[in-house]
Formats: structure tokens, C-alpha cells, sequence
């Protein structure tokens, strides 16, 4: 199957404003993208690439003062299939883990393991461990938190959406990351597009997506406490320790955003989208 994929962004800054994205797909998925615009400007600065410490593609630039746009079309190759699932992955212990997984065992700014470290063995350190707790974990998250776009709060964390009980997709990641660290599990923040594939279409407009990978089995392995099914065509864009680490626009100053528009469209394989 093919997917159209893109985004337009605008903003309005007061003054010569850096700026740092991170919109472009992974590496990981560079190899099946079979068509892609090149990423525009407007008006047109120059834009340099960079790696950060989670080898995510990063863009650098400065926008020039008043309204400031950026856009992106593609088409890539997905294969369909649904979200990889294997109930007998076990937890690796952790003198066993690389070295560049343990970051992700560590508390961090939105996913505080020592707020949540009690209640998480209390309510999980019986449960078998490997895949089935994990998955115990993402049913209780998803059970814990409603979802509501009108529930988003760039400052909430892990813990806070634990009292709260409401979120969006970056709180259901946050507070499986944060529960699966406290049992010494491994797991990190993704953010990326998913559209509607094989499932109701949404209402809502299309937005970037966030859910959680846990390191299992000696593999990254995804769940999704939000909509906790197996979903078709996610197109990961960066991974880090929680949102800090992946926002899709930093700007080093004041900005107000203009317009917001991403799609994730299954498109027929006889007529791709043009990029």
C-alpha cells in the first residue's frame, strides 16, 4: 500500500526568531519513501541539518520576521501490516541491556518514576513480567485517562495525568513510559504520523501522533495506550526520552501559530501521489 504524508505549518514571529524542527521521517523508513518534495519556506531561508543525541534529523534555520511557512508532501511504501505483536517477548535484564537503552530506564522531565514507583509495583509487580505486563500496564492506561483534544496541556506530566485521569496521545504515552521504567523496563517516546487506516475515520483534523516503544526481547516493540489496538502505516518521525526531547517546532522566541494541517492518506498504488 502507498501513503500520502505531508504537513503545512505556519507561524507568526515578532523578530528574527531561530528555529529547530524535527519533522523529517526516520532513517529507519528513508528506503521506502518513493516520492518527496523538498522542504519549502516561505519566505525561502536557508535550513541545515543536524544529528541530537537520538540520531533524529533535525533542521535548523531563522524565520524571518511576520508570517513564516513550511511544507512537505511524500509518498512511501508501507507494508500493511499491523503493529508487531509477540506475547512471548520476556523483559532483559538490566546488566544485559546495550548501553544506549539505558537512558531509557531513568526518570525525565514529563515521566517522574519517582511519583509513580509505589503505585506501580503495587498495582503491577505481580504480574507476569515480559509482554503480558507491559500490556497490563497499557490496558490500565488506557482505562485511567480519557481523551479529549480539549485536555491538552503542553506542561502536564506523567504523573499529573495519573490524578487528572485525562490527556491527549503525548499523556498516554507519557504515563506507559514512566510505569514501564519504574518495573525496569525500558521505554522511550515516538512521535509520527498515523492516519485512519483500516479503522474509523476520525472527525477530528489531522494531527502528528506520540506513542511509546518498550524494549523487549532485545527489540523495540510498539504499544499505543490511546487507542490500544494494533494500528496499520505508522511513520515515525523521531524518538527520544519523553516530548522534550522531539518537539516538531522549537523556537528560541515568541511565535504564534497560523495554521496547522498534516495528512496521512492511503492513496492507490497505480497513482501515487505527486510529491
Amino acid at each position: 500500500m502507498l501513503i500520502n504524508y505531508g504537513f503545512d505549518i505556519a507561524i507568526n514571529v515578532p523578530q528574527p526568531t531561530p528555529i529547530i524542527t524535527l519533522l523529517d521521517i526516520c532513517d529507519n523508513r528513508r528506503t521506502d519513501v518513493l516520492t518527496e518534495s523538498a522542504f519549502m519556506t516561505t519566505p525561502e531561508v536557508a535550513n541545515s541539518h543536524y544529528r541530537d543525541q537520538f540520531n533524529n534529523r533535525c533542521r535548523r534555520m531563522v524565520a524571518p520576521p511576520g508570517d513564516f511557512r513550511f511544507t512537505l508532501n511524500g509518498t512511501i511504501r508501507d507494508w500493511g501490516d499491523h503493529d508487531f505483536i509477540d506475547t512471548s517477548l520476556a523483559e532483559v535484564p538490566i546488566p544485559d541491556l546495550p548501553d544506549d537503552v539505558i537512558v531509557y530506564l531513568l526518570g525525565s522531565r514529563y515521566c517522574e518514576t519517582d511519583q509513580l514507583s509505589d503505585m506501580a509495583w503495587k498495582q503491577f509487580g505481580s504480574v507476569t513480567p515480559g509482554w503480558t505486563r507491559v500490556q497490563a500496564i497499557v490496558d490500565f492506561v488506557h482505562g485511567r485517562l480519557k481523551f479529549g483534544y480539549p485536555h491538552a496541556r503542553s506542561t502536564r506530566t506523567a504523573a499529573e495525568a495519573y490524578q487528572e485521569q485525562v490527556g491527549v496521545c503525548r499523556d498516554f504515552a507519557h504515563l506507559t513510559i514512566a510505569l514501564c521504567r519504574c518495573l525496569n523496563i525500558p521505554a522511550r517516546y515516538v512521535n509520527g504520523y498515523l492516519g485512519d487506516i483500516g479503522v474509523p475515520k476520525d472527525p477530528a483534523p489531522m494531527d502528528f501522533s506520540a506513542w511509546c516503544e518498550v524494549y523487549l526481547g532485545g527489540r523495540w516493540c510498539t504499544f499505543d495506550a490511546r487507542h490500544n489496538k494494533p494500528r496499520i502505516g505508522r511513520i515515525v518521525v523521531a524518538h527520544g526520552r519523553d516530548a522534550t526531547d522531539v518537539p516538531l517546532l522549537h523556537t528560541f522566541g515568541p511565535h504564534v501559530l497560523t495554521t496547522f494541517k498534516v495528512w496521512t492518506d492511503e492513496v492507490s498504488e497505480k497513482t501515487p501521489a505527486a510529491a
